[in-house]
């Protein structure tokens, strides 16, 4: 269960915008993304999701970085289409390094090309999955590690 609305921030890389379109389209009410609570937002700072469509390249490099780097913590990345998970077509033009994944970790890749609004969906929500596993491992305290040491100053009261 989500203890709140996901905010997702939409970055396009350098893609043919099919993918994004198919984004936008997931907005619309024909598949409304926002009865799962969530909202799209320009700001990272808010963001708990960032979907990326399209390839790296050297322009987009840092860029997709400085986002990933403002968003909070926790967070997931979803890659959708076949260039953010491969370079797709464009895998092998001389500026283009990659997929997503060649920047920063990806959580959950989305196929296809164009990928299909209901898959997307599909992805959102297995980030969502992402996002609570993380914020129950983060809110879950850490034991303390026993050490011959420290189980014997525990026992005897005090320090060697």
């Amino acid at each position: 269960m989500v203890r709140k609305s996901p905010w997702i921030l939409h970055y396009d890389g350098s893609s043919c915008n099919g993918c994004d379109i198919e984004v936008l389209a997931c907005l619309t009410p024909v598949f409304d993304v926002e009865r799962f609570g969530i909202i799209n937002t320009g700001n990272p700072k808010h963001a708990d999701i960032l979907l990326i469509t399209g390839s790296i390249n050297e322009q987009n490099l840092p860029v997709v970085k400085q986002l990933y780097d403002q968003m909070p913590t926790p967070r997931a990345v979803v890659a959708i289409g076949a260039c953010a998970a491969t370079g797709g077509v464009f895998k092998d033009c001389y500026n283009v390094y990659g997929g997503v994944a060649t920047a920063i970790p990806v959580d959950v890749y989305v196929p296809g090309c164009a990928a299909r609004p209901e898959n997307i969906i599909a992805g959102v929500v297995k980030a969502l999955d992402v996002l609570e596993n993380r914020r129950v491992k983060k809110s879950k305290p850490k034991k303390e590690l026993s050490t011959r040491k420290n189980a014997k100053a525990k026992t005897t009261g005090g320090e060697e």
